[in-house]
């Protein structure tokens, strides 16, 4: 699928999954037709900017807008084909201080991309989910559960529109803004390394990993699935071994809303998910297309009843050597 002479948009663009995105698709899709960018964050953009001038890559088009605010989303939606969802509130513990203004981000605000992809004239629509929506124990889980939802669901209301929605759903993204790794480089001056639960464990992708299955899902969705890369998992002791080996490692306990292991695939989602090969898709319980043309076309193997999918039960897991190989590789060149 080449996105070359196509326009697109990506919710969050400022955000790490947004600026790899854009590297990926200019990269890849040099002459992609337009590229827009839309965030609230005005700093994050003019920031932003310097990389991508206006004389070098005209395609490239930098959006202030809150998906909250419906007409702004419905502006910037003009003359696109492909729409990225990736703006959130995404940190448990500000959604459990401020539920409301998370419920406003995440659900009302996937509410109103989907409203402006069926006004507008755009084709493909991707989603960005966690493994926090999978059986969900904190306000920003939930949110994007319900958020999946009303992704899976537009495909029921789009009528005679010619448009596609789907939803990726994927672990912790190594490195990105927020998540445990940049932290633990920067704590371990201190000696100290904080561990919420000496047993925690995690799924782990890296972010062109992550920009990798969202461009598989714009090519090949057919409509209401739910993408589900199969990734190693690690333990946070490990992780805490691979950056700081000297480092005292402090139990604190866990934080409002965390669990100890992750799930991206519940029991209760066994009976609608398939094997693809390198992921798996959790289809809708009433698809809207033909399912033995689905099995057929790719090739997928319906899982068993009460399968599941969780990051303490992975068999593929990143030992302490690999983790800091990934660090190095795609999180800080400079690390040792």
């Amino acid at each position: 699928m080449s996105l070359n002479g196509k326009s697109i948009l990506i919710t969050g663009g400022t955000g790490s999954f947004g600026k790899t995105f854009v590297n990926t698709i200019l990269t890849k899709f040099p002459d992609v037709k337009r590229l827009v960018v839309f965030s609230r964050d005005e700093q994050k953009q003019f920031q932003m900017a310097f990389e991508y001038p206006e004389n070098k890559y005209p395609q490239v088009r930098f959006f202030i807008g809150d998906v909250r605010d419906y007409e702004r989303v419905k502006m910037a939606m003009q003359g696109i084909d492909y729409v990225i969802h990736a703006a959130a509130m995404k940190h448990v513990h500000i959604a459990e201080y401020n539920p409301i203004e998370c419920i406003k981000t995440n659900i009302m605000g996937a509410e109103n991309i989907i409203r402006a992809c069926l006004e507008t004239q755009v084709k493909k629509v991707v989603a960005l989910s966690t493994d926090k929506a999978a059986a969900p124990v904190n306000l920003y889980g939930a949110t994007k559960l319900a958020s999946d939802k009303l992704f899976v669901a537009a495909n029921n209301i789009k009528g005679w529109r010619d448009i596609v929605f789907s939803v990726v759903r994927y672990g912790n993204v190594m490195g990105s803004n927020g998540s445990v790794i940049p932290y633990f480089i920067k704590k371990r001056k201190e000696g100290v390394l904080p561990i919420t639960d000496i047993n925690m464990t995690r799924f782990s992708i890296t972010l062109d990993a992550g920009v990798d299955i969202v461009l598989h899902a714009l090519e090949t969705a057919w409509g209401g699935e739910v993408f589900v890369p199969k990734i190693p998992s690690y333990r946070v002791t490990d992780v805490a071994t691979a950056i700081a080996p000297d480092c005292k490692q402090e139990i604190i306990g866990l934080r409002p809303g965390e669990k100890i292991h992750e799930e991206m695939i519940t029991s209760s989602d066994s009976f609608f998910t398939y094997d693809l090969g390198n992921h798996y898709a959790i289809i809708p319980q009433f698809p809207r297309w033909n399912l033995n043309e689905f099995i057929s076309h790719f090739g997928a193997r319906k899982l068993e009843n009460g399968f599941y999918y969780n990051s303490g039960d992975n068999t593929e897991w990143l030992t302490v050597p690999e983790i800091r190989s990934l660090i190095k590789t795609h999180v800080d060149p400079d690390f040792e």
